[in-house]
């Protein structure tokens, strides 16, 4: 979100300010590489998931990195603004570039979800051996042809 951000404000002539936004993007984009790398050398079912291999995270860390030196570039050329040492506020429901964040709703109860349906699903009331038992695998007997 800082590098849409500082996009934004390089577009509205606050190069400082985007300095800053995207020196802050650079920071946490390196801290999510680390975190990427880490949870690509666990071990586990989710192991074949390489995160920092994904095509957007490539891009960002490209787009970050150009649009920092673009920034730098242009402030020290043309508007030699201060850059800020507190990165600015991000809006709570901005879009940079990206998709428009709709409020989460919850659905409305189906009427037969009463409280007399709901307290039916008590778990003290299951059976007590409730675990099934395996079945002995049974030999295979090969077929003659």
């Amino acid at each position: 979100a800082y590098c849409y951000h500082g996009q934004t404000l390089l577009a509205s002539d606050k190069c400082g300010e985007a300095i800053r936004s995207l020196q802050e993007s650079e920071k946490f984009f390196a801290k999510a590489e680390a975190l990427c790398k880490e949870y690509g050398e666990t071990k586990g079912p989710g192991t074949t998931a390489k995160p920092s291999g994904h095509l957007f995270f490539r891009k960002l860390g490209s787009l970050v990195k150009n649009t920092l030196e673009k920034c730098q570039r242009e402030n020290g050329f043309i508007y030699f603004q201060k850059v800020p040492a507190e990165a600015p506020q991000l809006e709570l429901k901005a879009n940079y570039g990206l998709v428009e964040p709709v409020p989460f709703e919850f659905p409305a109860l189906n009427a037969h979800w009463t409280p007399e349906t709901l307290a039916a699903f008590d778990l003290t009331k299951r059976p007590k051996d409730d675990t099934a038992k395996p079945k002995p695998d049974e030999e295979v007997k090969p077929l003659k042809e």
